[in-house]
């Protein structure tokens, strides 16, 4: 394990910001932290660098703890939101700093340079002056930087975040296959989920200084722990239900849930998937109440008479108008019964 954290505590004025983490990083992984603001997220970013000290508990990189480490001596690479760029040196002057204290020649600096720059979409950048950049242009020379000495653990806070979305688009898969190819262990912060599913090997989410869910991006979105951990990923088709067998007492009606589904009172998440519009006769009776176009599909907003509303998703050429009457039904397969929080169960 490249890199470990052991109960890390941090307190702000009293209030337990990173409250008891356990997280480890294999060597090579690349690792996603996701949360909403005040989850921790960044404190823990922060501790592993040594930027913050710990109340509690332990960093450790290759096994050796860290307490009393400075940040510039744990051979981690950094790149945070605020960039933190040499303003009297020019773009290639900023890239290529971590290099120079490696000892690499006019040369080797000049090839990475211009290498990282061509990257983060600033080909021949080198020369101009870092004040003379936008926001998201320095972000890309931030992370330029920061690869370039091909540190061993790269850590990175909202990467992308000022990049407009063609450009993020492109990098996360860039950015992929860089870190595949050079090794590189990667720990990073962001609140955007399509970026962090598509980057990371292992997503983990927080909420209020720990560790909501913690797995692969697939186990996360198929499998979300808990009411919170959905909600957060965007599924707003969730509502209380009692689970009985294979069936889920719900506000919508009576629910088919997959074979072997934690029992008993619960939460329930339908994906829009699987909301499936049918005539009026044949299902729970919705009015349509919006429509929204998502590129390969239509978001369709629904309203029972009596329940909670519900999202669908279907294609164009079959979307209902708005103040439609249409029908729902359910597929089991898209039904996903979800466990108590974590800080519910130990309040319970």
């Amino acid at each position: 394990m490249l890199l470990g954290l052991e109960d890390a505590t941090v307190r702000f004025g009293g209030r337990a910001v990173l409250d008891g983490v356990d997280l480890g990083v294999a060597e090579h992984e690349i690792v996603c932290v996701l949360g909403p603001s005040g989850s921790g997220k960044s404190t823990l970013l922060r501790a592993v660098a040594g930027l913050q000290p710990l109340d509690a508990g332990r960093v450790l990189l290759d096994g050796r703890d860290q307490a009393g480490v400075p940040a510039h001596r744990r051979g981690v690479g950094l790149m945070f939101q605020d960039h933190q760029l040499f303003p009297q040196r020019d773009v290639g002057g900023n890239v290529a700093f971590g290099l120079r204290m490696h000892g690499a020649s006019k040369r080797q600096q000049q090839e990475r340079v211009g290498e990282l720059l061509d990257l983060v979409g600033l080909p021949g950048a080198a020369r101009r002056a870092v004040a003379a950049l936008s926001g998201g242009e320095q972000q890309r020379v931030a992370l330029a930087r920061a690869l370039a000495p091909r540190p061993r653990l790269l850590m990175l806070d909202e990467p992308l975040g000022q990049l407009d979305r063609s450009l993020r688009e492109r990098l996360v898969v860039e950015l992929r296959e860089l870190f595949r190819r050079l090794g590189t262990t990667v720990l990073a912060v962001t609140h955007d989920q399509g970026e962090a599913f598509a980057l990371a090997d292992r997503v983990v989410v927080m909420r209020d200084g720990r560790i909501a869910q913690s797995g692969t991006p697939l186990e996360v979105w198929q499998r979300p722990a808990d009411e919170f951990v959905a909600r957060f990923l965007g599924f707003d088709n969730v509502v209380a239900a009692t689970v009985t067998g294979e069936a889920a007492d719900t506000p919508w009606g009576k629910l088919p849930v997959p074979e072997g589904s934690p029992q008993g009172a619960r939460s329930v998440l339908v994906r829009p998937a699987g909301v499936r519009l049918v005539p009026v006769a044949d299902g729970l009776r919705c009015t349509v109440t919006a429509r929204t176009f998502k590129g390969t599909h239509v978001a369709v907003h629904l309203q029972p008479e009596d329940a909670p509303r519900l999202e669908a998703v279907c294609a164009l050429r079959d979307a209902p108008e708005v103040g439609d009457a249409v029908g729902v039904a359910f597929e089991a397969e898209e039904v996903v019964v979800l466990e108590r929080a974590a800080l519910d169960r130990a309040e319970g």
